[in-house]
């Protein structure tokens, strides 16, 4: 279906659609911070769509996810989309390091990810919405330590191996542990 048609008009000037495809999604680490979302209102789960484009999902230090803004490299990636309040919005950017030089948040076009209906023309019109992808300042690295491999859905065969924040050094920062995850040797 069309977001047109699953999202009420009056959230659609107060929400941003935010497209998932990691650790947010259902069953992973980081999804807890979803559920606490939609349980004060601050997000509602609209679907599970596919990048009209393809891109690169690669993963990084412990086994974290990152899209790579590279349209036309390697898969169409799968996840699922949220509509998010303005505070949600703001609790997703600063875990996903917004304003650390993590990660930034950009437009990305969808498709619908399951089959189209035949004869409907309903998803001919992508929509437009938000990701969150590796930042400039380390992406070429990334995905020259990934070999220029990656993935259309981050699994739990890709997730095997993650290391929650918590757990990983804390001496050290997410930039230096990027750094240092590209400049070592590929698996």
């Amino acid at each position: 279906m069309g977001l047109e048609t699953m999202t009420p008009a009056k959230q659609t000037t107060t929400t941003t659609l935010v497209f998932t495809y990691g650790t947010l999604k259902t069953g992973f680490s980081n999804h807890v911070l979803m559920q606490d979302l939609i349980r004060s209102g601050d997000a509602s789960f609209i679907g599970v769509y596919k990048t009209l484009d393809k891109y690169p999902l690669v993963c990084g230090p412990y086994r974290v996810p990152f899209l790579l803004n590279k349209p036309g490299s390697g898969h169409h990636v799968t996840g699922e989309l949220y509509a998010v309040s303005p505070r949600g919005l703001s609790r997703l950017d600063e875990l996903e390091g917004i304003s650390r030089g993590h990660y930034v948040r950009q437009p990305i076009r969808l498709s619908a990810g399951e089959e189209e209906d035949e004869g409907e023309d309903r998803d001919t019109e992508p929509s437009l919405v938000e990701a969150y992808y590796a930042h400039k300042s380390y992406e070429e690295e990334l995905w020259r330590r990934n070999r220029g491999r990656s993935f259309g859905a981050y699994t739990e065969n890709e997730a095997r191996g993650y290391v929650k924040r918590k757990d990983r050094p804390q001496h050290l920062s997410f930039l230096d542990h990027i750094r240092i995850f590209v400049s070592s040797p590929s698996d």
